[in-house]
């Protein structure tokens, strides 16, 4: 079976690859060499960006597409910025001006009230209909300053405590064993495996 990242960013199919190529009969490639119109993502949760996504580029393509929608959902801000994580300020945002936006959104906020987390949903879809779906979070608290060269998006701001580091002071192997969309993979696994023989 073959299954299509519905993405063309290479790091992120590596990291795919990476927990789903433990699945023997499961041919993973990237959207690279298919023609497909950009998607827009304006559904108001992360499954539902996720879940069209994978249909309608299933469709496109007529074959059997992963997709997922990711974010920071912060308490204090009601689970903003969510959906709009990365349009959080304002189109073509740099990780930068995303992180210094939330930073003043939280400017008056005690340290006990930071609390945060990422979370990544990941649909598997073929051109009728979603055949799996599955979540993955990321407990943490928002820091007072940027710290941290590694990652992007908001991944300076976002304070891991069991490593008592943030985000982007992990190296890029250590991030990928903790983060959100690692765990939605682990759960994605345990859904798929059955399906495959010599996966079990």
């Amino acid at each position: 079976m073959k299954l299509v990242i519905a993405s063309r960013n290479q790091h992120k199919v590596t990291e795919i690859k990476a927990i789903l190529g433990k699945i023997s009969g499961l041919e993973i490639v990237s959207l690279n060499g298919y023609a497909v119109p950009e998607i827009i993502e304006d559904q108001e949760t992360f499954q539902g960006n996720a879940a069209k996504k994978a249909l309608e580029t299933a469709k496109h393509i007529n074959e059997t597409v992963l997709s997922d929608d990711s974010g920071l959902m912060v308490d204090a801000l009601h689970g903003a910025p969510g959906v709009y994580s990365a349009r959080y300020a304002g189109a073509g945002a740099t990780s930068r001006q995303l992180c210094e936006k939330l930073l003043r959104e939280l400017k008056n906020v005690p340290a006990a009230r930071r609390t945060a987390c990422f979370a990544t949903v990941l649909v598997v879809a073929d051109p009728r209909k979603i055949l799996h779906t599955a979540e993955g979070k990321c407990a943490g608290l928002i820091t007072e300053d940027m710290r941290g060269n590694n990652g992007f998006g908001y991944d300076p701001v976002f304070y891991f405590p069991p490593l008592k580091k943030t985000f982007a002071e992990l190296s890029p192997e250590e991030k990928n064993k903790h983060s959100h969309r690692r765990r939605a993979l682990e759960n994605l696994l345990i859904q798929l495996k059955p399906k495959f023989s010599g996966g079990h």
